[in-house]
């Protein structure tokens, strides 16, 4: 049997190994368009904020290793076509322009996600302007920071990547500016009670916050120089842009694949698509969610991973499924730490939902021991059977670790009640006698 992947990142990396280790006699063919495979672009903030320096760290398996188990691992090999019908794929070897096909009995397309670039006047026309996705991205904004020149960063678009790269510029020093269309930071994933305690930690350190502002062009003679929004014009040396990724399916935009109407293609909990023989992971795919069932499209590493995993493992002929997602994740924004897992509140309005949610603020731990900081956590659960279905913590520590148990309570289904009863640990450094997610489930009537 040939098996050929269609990039070589998190999702794509994960199945040919898992395939090749369960069927060593299966040939695996990966293509992937850059030199570069087995790569956590999450590190970036982190590696250009100058938290580490070895970009090597970012990287799980070289390719060589991946050759030395079985492989044919093939780098700047972009995939043009597939056609289904026939099972052939179009291939350019960029090293050298030449185009040819090659054959599949099973395929799996693992072509992650880009960067949205938004419509800005001289966005592409400008050097100091750049995206924050790829190594390439992170080594060269790692070589113009090495400039002392270079002080005034303007970060455009306040999600996971933007707010990262805030901490990261803050590390080194700089003057940072954040802009979001929007009327928050991370509106797609937290509630307004924990963005309003995210925005003030943000002020609080000195970055200049602008809300509910777009920017129109930028300026400069070669370099950028000013930020232009619709409400005024910003000094800057670096312009850093985090507004969101699309799906990499431009390439079967002529195929009967489904997909969402943002390009992600549509996989059943077994990472088959609507294709037969074809399976699809990671941040090109969609993913079901664990309460709705729905099909949703959550690009995170943990998702890519996993459903990257159980596509290698049905490739080789299982039968396994993934038991879906919560859309669980997390954020540090500069010395604050928040998580969510399950349902935003907002969600649930706009499915409908017969819910309630509750927001506390307590205690991280007792006073007598260094280190106390107020925690919030927020509860969503259904009104009548008082099932959890949501929940956000956030505070200055130990915050994501506590989301970590409501990932535990929404997959079991866990009522507020049993969260309020629940064994959780206690010691003076750790929790109070009553932890503060004891008596978030508590105070859920």
């Amino acid at each position: 049997m040939r098996v050929i992947i269609i990039g070589g990142v998190a999702a794509g990396m994960s199945a040919a190994a898992k395939l090749k280790r369960l069927k060593p006699e299966t040939e695996v063919v990966v293509y992937e368009k850059t030199d570069i495979v087995s790569f956590g672009a999450c590190g970036l903030p982190y590696f250009v904020g100058g938290f580490f320096d070895d970009e090597k760290n970012m990287i799980a398996r070289s390719p060589e290793k991946f050759r030395e188990s079985g492989i044919e691992l093939f780098t700047n090999h972009e995939v043009l076509e597939v056609d289904f019908d026939k099972k052939i794929v179009k291939i350019k070897d960029l090293e050298n322009s030449k185009e040819f096909t090659d054959s599949y009995d099973k395929l799996m397309i693992a072509t992650g996600a880009s960067a949205i670039i938004p419509h800005i006047e001289n966005v592409n026309n400008l050097e100091n302007v750049h995206t924050l996705k790829s190594m390439y991205d992170g080594t060269k904004i790692k070589e113009i920071l090495s400039n002392e020149k270079i002080n005034k960063v303007s970060i455009i678009g306040a999600g996971f990547i933007g707010l990262e790269t805030v901490e990261a510029m803050k590390n080194l020093g700089k003057e940072v500016t954040l802009i979001q269309m929007g009327d928050r930071v991370l509106q797609e994933v937290f509630d307004k009670e924990i963005t309003d305690l995210l925005e003030e930690e943000l002020r609080s350190n000195g970055v200049e916050l602008h809300l509910n502002t777009t920017v129109t062009k930028l300026l400069g003679d070669k370099k950028v120089k000013k930020v232009v929004t619709d409400k005024e014009e910003i000094d800057t040396d670096l312009v850093i842009i985090a507004t969101g990724v699309r799906p990499n399916t431009r390439f079967l935009q002529n195929t009967n694949i489904k997909m969402l109407k943002n390009g992600a293609i549509i996989v059943d909990e077994y990472g088959k698509t609507s294709v037969d023989c074809v399976y699809s992971a990671g941040d090109c795919a969609t993913v079901k969610n664990k309460i709705t069932g729905e099909d949703s499209y959550i690009p995170l590493a943990t998702t890519a991973n996993k459903l990257g995993r159980i596509v290698g493992e049905n490739l080789a002929g299982e039968n396994n499924s993934y038991q879906g997602s919560l859309s669980s994740s997390c954020i540090k924004v500069i010395n604050m730490e928040s998580a969510r897992v399950g349902l935003s509140e907002e969600e649930c309005i706009r499915k409908n939902m017969n819910y309630k949610a509750k927001f506390i603020s307590d205690m991280n731990q007792t006073n007598y021991y260094p280190g106390r900081e107020k925690i919030y956590v927020k509860l969503i659960y259904n009104k009548e059977t008082k099932v959890i279905i949501g929940g956000q913590v956030c505070g200055y520590k130990d915050a994501v670790q506590r989301a970590n148990v409501l990932a535990c309570a929404i997959f079991n289904q866990m009522t507020t009640e049993q969260l309020g009863m629940l064994d959780l640990c206690y010691a003076p450094p750790f929790a109070r006698t009553w932890d503060v997610l004891n008596v978030a489930g508590n105070v859920c009537k």
